[in-house]
């Protein structure tokens, strides 16, 4: 994410004029946009001609710039889009004021946001400013007769491919070959800065010696890591055991895997958590909480006034920065995330127990 510049309009509103340069960026626009914010940027809309020299075609497609009241934002991973919708509050031609559009963003165009921007969004875009060096990660894992090919992104884990064969020594070592020639080329067409290649037994061994000798300028991004399962659950496992960290600084990924399994932990034994709504303010009155963690979508609907909550987030959040304590912000896009909404959408990790 590039912030190209940020300045004060009227009152406590401030505009950021921000270029989003991957998936992961409109992802985190995903969750710091909310309604009645102003965008701004380029679109192209269809406008109707009056012209009797015209036959009806539906309109034509005309450049304009425009700013719209946000009513909806929806993230489309599979398309790398975002679409923010809303009302025309300024435009170029007037007569498309007051009307409804959409503006697709995509990664590298510009645009600027004008709103009352609150601490945990301004850390998110200087999360995604950060994460725009990190190295790209993808983790494969490979067993006898299946491996599969995941990817580390800040929204989650996205599976690139997943490849079954006839596999074993003797009159299958063709069938393995087979299954290592196809993990390794799907590899090879990914952009990855660093391969992590993990499973159980030798069979990963065997697929990176596979790779040295047929691929061998992919071998150099590759290290293996042990693991008991693979696929999804293999994932996991490398996330929990740190491997992605030792090619990113930290992941948003690693560190909510990290802050659920200390959540899990404190429930079942000392007792040093909170979690639903109820719980969690108690805890924020007395001072005790250390780590606050809330789901994103909930968060978003909490915001936008349209949830159950009889407590201002916004307020609750505050109070816990003001008293020391951390606040992350979970995605709904991976297992920490589930887990979260499983226990109410908001939980915490205490400094003390309360009784």
């Amino acid at each position: 994410m590039q912030l190209k510049d940020r300045h004060r309009t009227e009152g406590e509103h401030e505009q950021i004029t921000l270029v989003p340069e991957s998936l992961d960026d409109l992802w985190h626009l995903a969750y710091v946009l909310e309604p009645g914010d102003l965008v701004s940027g380029d679109t192209h809309r269809r406008i109707q001609r009056n012209d009797d020299q015209m036959r009806d075609t539906g309109g034509e497609r005309e450049h304009m710039y425009v700013t719209i009241d946000v009513e909806d934002v929806e993230f489309h991973k599979f398309s790398n889009r975002l679409r923010v919708s809303g009302t025309i509050v300024d435009c170029s031609r007037e007569d498309q004021l007051n009307m409804h559009h959409t503006l697709n963003v995509e990664e590298r165009e510009e645009i600027e946001v004008e709103k009352i921007w609150k601490a945990d969004q301004l850390e998110r875009l200087e999360e995604a400013v950060e994460a725009t060096d990190q190295p790209e990660v993808a983790i494969a894992t490979v067993e006898e007769g299946n491996a599969h090919i995941h990817v580390v992104a800040q929204y989650g884990i996205d599976e690139h491919g997943s490849f079954s064969g006839t596999t074993g020594k003797g009159e299958n070592e063709r069938g393995r070959d087979e299954l290592f020639g196809e993990l390794a080329t799907a590899l090879s067409h990914l952009d990855a800065d660093a391969i992590i290649l993990a499973g159980p037994g030798f069979t990963k061994q065997d697929a990176l010696d596979y790779v040295e000798e047929e691929y061998p300028d992919l071998a150099g991004k590759i290290t293996t890591v042990d693991t008991g399962a693979v696929g999804e659950r293999g994932v996991h496992e490398v996330l929990k055991r740190g491997a992605v960290d030792d090619v990113q600084e930290q992941t948003r990924i690693a560190e909510e895997s990290e802050l659920i399994d200390e959540l899990t932990e404190q429930i079942a034994t000392d007792g040093k958590a909170a979690y639903g709504i109820e719980e969690v303010e108690k805890a924020v009155e007395f001072g005790a909480v250390e780590s606050l963690l809330v789901l994103d979508e909930r968060l978003r609907v909490e915001r936008a006034g349209e949830g159950d909550w009889d407590v201002d987030v916004n307020e609750l959040v505050t109070q816990v920065e003001q008293q020391g304590g951390d606040v992350t912000v979970f995605s709904h896009e991976f297992a920490p995330g589930e887990q979260l909404r499983n226990l109410g959408g908001i939980a915490a990790v205490l400094r003390y127990r309360l009784d």
